[in-house]
């Protein structure tokens, strides 16, 4: 809820910080940076006890501590971006067609360059690169499998050992690495899944093992760190870890936001993500305090800036904390001062979101239904008082409790001026035209038959299924339910 205590701690917009507030907008200060000196070329193996004035896991300043599992292996060779170009090439065995090659910003992709698969090779010629992940993938808007690109190796070539582009022959030492620590990185989260479902009734113990398995991960990437000194990977699984633990004022000091390499990968959103677990306590304040500090720390590269905050906007967005959406968006995106430095890009990006909350008009669509015919969501609104957008799937065990529910409703309501459209995130279209059958739903239903990759999915931001809209007579959104019986009650008053 948004009450006065948090307003006093959070109203403090672009202010110089001059003012006593709660939460200081300066930049924050990493106060040990002495312990940040790079390793050198000729010693590219990181210290044991990666500093040169404290030892792990003892107090630096303000309650911070050394991290145990930080590993430096940022050095002279690998430090910052590097912009260059790359020939990039190779094989896919029983493959044809085209495979795009994507830019990646955290989970954000768009088309970099494509190639024509002939008898299983492809060429994508000299491409000018940044250093980072990026993404290959047989349709436009969906990636397959990531790979690193570095201009320190000129010459790419991966032979793909199968059409899931998850590993292969390459001479390529980053590629090399990423492929066998992806791997190994699986194996190891899968462990810990299988431990979780076994921890009812034995939470101590799993835990403990829960702790066993992050300290072998950690372990496996120093392994790496010191197997492939002076690489993009290197630094990628240096970032993995946060150098100093126990105040979030130093949680990101490690990190060279002046290194735009930072947004291709998913590092930073990660560290971000493990900050608002760690201390926000789960209250609008924590979280709000959290965003002013990732703020501070990345102003100063508005590239940086601009990746960060799309990225928390996106994650509260999606997580349903639409009023720390709108404080980033008041104080930090549309604010004439904060927002100065930034590009229409990310306010592009953030007015996406604006249209999805309640009072605003989302994104018209023409898809078709299951006969092939096009269902338009403008001309459908138009002619009902109201009308429930719902996004469904034929195995989504949520979607079956609720639509036995919304049948007789809809039955009920629509000769009264109440519509609906269903949106399946089905990919097979004999699963999707069944399901419509067996629970004999009476509204029009659409599908793009992709998935969670459907270009409907993104426009609307969803995550989860069911997720519903009921939309006015003009399009705009008037209420985002959880449940059927909410729709219940509001159209029981309304018509």
């Amino acid at each position: 809820m948004w009450i006065s205590f948090c307003l006093s701690l959070v109203l403090v917009a672009c202010s110089s910080g001059d003012a006593p507030q709660a939460r200081s907008k300066r930049p924050v200060v990493d106060p040990t940076a002495a312990l940040t000196a790079q390793v050198k070329k000729d010693n590219p193996a990181p210290a044991a006890d990666n500093s040169s004035s404290s030892k792990a896991g003892q107090q630096v300043s303000g309650g911070a501590r050394e991290n145990p599992d930080f590993l430096n292996g940022i050095n002279e060779d690998n430090e910052g971006d590097k912009v260059g170009e790359v020939a990039f090439s190779g094989s896919i065995q029983n493959r044809s067609g085209m495979l795009y090659l994507f830019e990646t910003e955290g989970r954000n992709i768009a088309v970099l360059d494509s190639a024509e698969l002939e008898d299983g090779r492809f060429d994508f010629g000299k491409i000018e690169v940044g250093r980072g992940f990026y993404g290959l993938g047989y349709e436009r808007a969906k990636k397959t499998a990531e790979i690193v690109l570095n201009p320190d190796e000129a010459v790419l070539n991966i032979d793909f050992q199968n059409g899931r582009l998850v590993g292969g022959r390459t001479e390529s030492r980053e590629n090399r690495a990423w492929f066998a620590y992806r791997g190994a990185e699986a194996a190891n989260k899968n462990q810990v899944r299988q431990l979780y479902k076994q921890r009812r009734g034995n939470e101590a113990a799993i835990d403990a093992q829960v702790k066993a398995k992050e300290k072998e991960l950690a372990q496996t990437q120093h392994k790496f760190i010191r197997d492939y000194p002076g690489t993009y990977m290197a630094k990628f699984l240096t970032w993995k870890q946060p150098r100093f633990l126990g105040n979030k004022g130093t949680y990101l000091s490690d990190l060279d936001v002046s290194d735009n390499s930072l947004i291709r990968s998913m590092a930073l959103p990660d560290r971000i993500q493990s900050m608002m677990r760690t201390f926000s306590e789960g209250k609008d304040s924590g979280f709000l305090s959290c965003v002013d500090l990732v703020k501070a720390s990345c102003e100063d590269n508005p590239v940086v800036l601009e990746f960060v905050l799309y990225n928390m906007l996106d994650g509260f967005y999606n997580t349903g904390k639409e009023t720390i959406c709108q404080y980033i968006l008041d104080n930090y995106i549309f604010d004439e001062d904060c927002g100065a430095n930034l590009s229409d890009v990310i306010r592009q990006r953030a007015q996406g979101i604006i249209n999805l909350r309640v009072g605003n008009t989302p994104p018209n669509f023409k898809i078709a239904d299951p006969s092939g015919k096009t269902v338009e969501l403008s001309k459908l609104v138009s002619t009902h008082e109201f009308t429930l957008v719902m996004f469904w799937a034929s195995w989504c065990h949520k979607c079956e409790q609720e639509i036995p529910n919304l049948v007789p409703m809809y039955q009920e309501m629509n000769p009264r001026g109440f519509g609906m459209v269903g949106i399946s995130v089905d990919q097979q279209k004999a699963a999707w035209t069944k399901a419509i059958a067996d629970n004999q739903i009476p509204w029009p239903n659409v599908s793009q038959l992709k998935g969670w990759d459907a270009p409907i999915t993104d426009d609307y931001k969803i995550t989860q299924t069911p997720t519903y809209f009921l939309l006015d007579k003009e399009g705009k959104i008037v209420m985002k339910p959880e449940r059927w019986f909410e729709v219940q009650r509001f159209l029981q008053s309304r018509i």
